[in-house]
């Protein structure tokens, strides 16, 4: 239990420094970073994926059976995300023309920008809580399963991190205010670890719960959200490379599987 704590924590601590990664984006040019994001979101997809079928479902599957109440925690944890996403990207609807209508009133627009960073923040604050939370549902059941989880949640955060930082410097945040309001969003995931250590020392239930949730947020993730964004590429040399990618995502869960 105190082994489990330590990895939790120190991961939870990586996956907050990941925040910082937004500053990349004020380095490379924008087709450069568009290349590199997309590999990224390839290769997170395919650990995602990855660490819901060859990690997380087998551990609670094996421990339970394939019951209803794993079916349902799944189900769970696709619609949580997919309300966060929805809390997230909920100005997408009226952004623009509520901008182009408003184009001669700098005041109001200014605020609706800053009230785009905001709900952002907290939308990734509580995404931040629920990957602490999951992460140390996952090292508590073994090491092997959290080091796989930390390592789909962290290759998913690099391009939603960096992605987050252009919409704060979109909303008005200076560069450096950016990063910090950025990382202090991200360090949620060590609250939501400390939460599930709690939890998972207190009950059984927490860890047996935790993992097909974790599960149906990961597949959502990758289903919803990373998948559809390879599709807007269309070369073939571009596709190939994200195929392959998704396909490496996929065997680095496959081989932390085969070191446990």
């Amino acid at each position: 239990m105190v082994l489990a704590s330590l990895y939790a924590i120190i991961s939870v601590i990586v996956v907050s420094l990941v925040s910082l990664v937004g500053i990349v984006s004020l380095i490379l040019t924008e087709n450069r970073l568009h290349k590199i994001l997309l590999l990224l979101v390839s290769l997170s997809a395919g650990t995602l994926m990855g660490g819901a079928f060859l990690h997380l479902l087998p551990e609670v599957v094996e421990e339970r059976g394939f019951t209803l109440a794993v079916s349902f925690s799944a189900l769970g944890g696709v619609l949580i995300f997919f309300l966060l996403e929805k809390l997230i990207h909920a100005h997408h609807c009226d952004t623009l023309p509520h901008e182009q209508s408003h184009l001669h009133h700098e005041p109001h627009l200014h605020a609706h920008k800053q009230h785009i960073g905001v709900l952002t923040l907290f939308g990734d604050g509580l995404h931040n809580l629920l990957d602490g939370l999951v992460i140390a549902g996952a090292y508590l059941v073994s090491v092997p399963t959290g080091v796989a989880t930390t390592l789909a949640v962290v290759l998913h955060e690099v391009p939603q991190e960096i992605a987050d930082f252009g919409v704060l410097l979109y909303s008005g945040f200076s560069k450096w205010k950016a990063l910090f309001y950025n990382f202090l969003s991200a360090a949620a995931a060590i609250v939501g670890a400390i939460i599930g250590l709690i939890l998972g020392a207190r009950s059984e239930a927490f860890t047996l719960f935790i993992l097909p949730f974790a599960a149906g947020g990961f597949v959502y993730i990758a289903g919803s959200t990373l998948i559809p964004e390879l599709h807007k590429e269309c070369g073939w040399k571009e596709s190939v490379l994200h195929i392959l990618a998704f396909i490496v995502g996929i065997a680095l869960m496959w081989g932390i599987l085969l070191l446990e």
